[in-house]
């Protein structure tokens, strides 16, 4: 999460160009971050959404509720802070518009580097703007919810459906690989052995691409838990399961898998980890997810996973599993195996 952003969100409230919502006001935060500090004349508690486990669960527990969806409508005030996900941006902001009363007020900010401004000028192509601010290395801006409102949502949802891929994938905007199947996912996929049966885990299942795959070449039955951080990547992969692997059985679970605990042990993992936050490369989650796997599979059970080349996971295979060896690799990925 970008704290600056966070801080552009509210100094239109801060600086006296906006008026508060009011003590009373029902106000809706998308994509709220943790930590957040409301302003003065803001309600003690406010309905919040985040799609993503590890913020989720940072921010649960207080005054506000938090949901991994939107939820609710007839909102005053409904905020926004955007990531560097287009197409996901342009949705909730569609979604604000859709939640607010006639007459309230979305206000939406974000990062310079992760495209707000260009978002602000789309959307005034759309929308009347009423204003805007710079701060924070960020521009926050914001709009008032009239009954015109009605055809900008109809055009940014619009322009941002659902994808259906090359084998009958469904994806949405802000998932991973939206546009099309990953390649260090397809390198694995096409290099699973076809013997990988019993109780098979997916971690970071994105869209379930793994999995569908497995069931394709497996020989053997198996069934199979998916988990991921992502909500609305859980949502899309077990869609993708029911369509595409309806004979498979499985479980889809939105889980933080560096902080949260499985409650079953397997007999095989198959995972392709991510390795990114925001924008640095972030080694350390992959890791994580290497001794998580170990954790999680029964004596002599097995990982396979895909990696960028340049990744040491070899360090953490070798402290973390009783052999260890490499399947193949291209000019981009390698497939790795570990037993436990």
């Amino acid at each position: 999460m970008n704290d600056g952003s966070l801080k552009t969100l509210f100094y239109p409230f801060e600086s006296g160009m906006l008026d508060g919502p009011g003590e009373d006001a029902r106000v809706l935060f998308l994509n709220a971050a943790p930590g957040f500090a409301l302003p003065e004349n803001f309600p003690q508690a406010v309905a919040l959404q985040q799609e993503l486990r590890p913020f989720f669960r940072r921010l649960e527990g207080g005054a506000h509720v938090v949901q991994p969806q939107p939820f609710g409508e007839e909102y005053d005030t409904v905020l926004v802070l955007t990531g560097r996900h287009r197409g996901q941006n342009e949705l909730w902001v569609a979604e604000a518009l859709k939640r607010v009363r006639l007459g309230g007020i979305v206000v939406v900010a974000g990062g310079k580097t992760d495209g707000i401004a260009s978002l602000r000028k789309r959307l005034s192509a759309l929308h009347v703007i009423d204003d805007h601010a710079s701060k924070n290395h960020g521009v926050a801006f914001w709009l008032t919810r009239t009954e015109e409102s009605v055809a900008c949502i109809d055009a940014l949802e619009a322009a941002n459906p659902p994808l259906i891929l090359d084998g009958g994938f469904l994806t949405v905007p802000g998932v991973f690989s939206q546009e099309h199947e990953d390649q260090g996912s397809r390198l694995l996929a096409d290099n699973m052995p076809d013997t990988i049966k019993g109780r098979v885990a997916d971690f970071g299942t994105g869209w379930g691409y793994l999995a569908v795959r497995l069931s394709q070449i497996a020989k053997e039955p198996f069934t199979i838990d998916m988990f991921d951080a992502s909500f609305q990547a859980c949502v899309a992969a077990k869609a993708n399961m029911d369509n595409l692997a309806a004979h498979i059985e499985c479980r889809v679970q939105w889980i933080d898998l560096l902080a949260e605990k499985l409650e079953r042990v397997y007999d095989n993992i198959i995972m392709n980890p991510p390795f990114h936050q925001g924008r640095a490369a972030e080694p350390s989650i992959g890791e994580g997810m290497i001794r998580a796997a170990s954790a999680a599979l029964k004596p002599g059970g097995r990982l396979y996973l895909v990696a960028n080349r340049s990744l040491p996971y070899e360090k953490t295979l070798e402290a973390s599993f009783s052999r260890h060896g490499e399947i193949c690799r291209d000019e981009r990925f390698k497939v790795l195996w570990a037993a436990r």
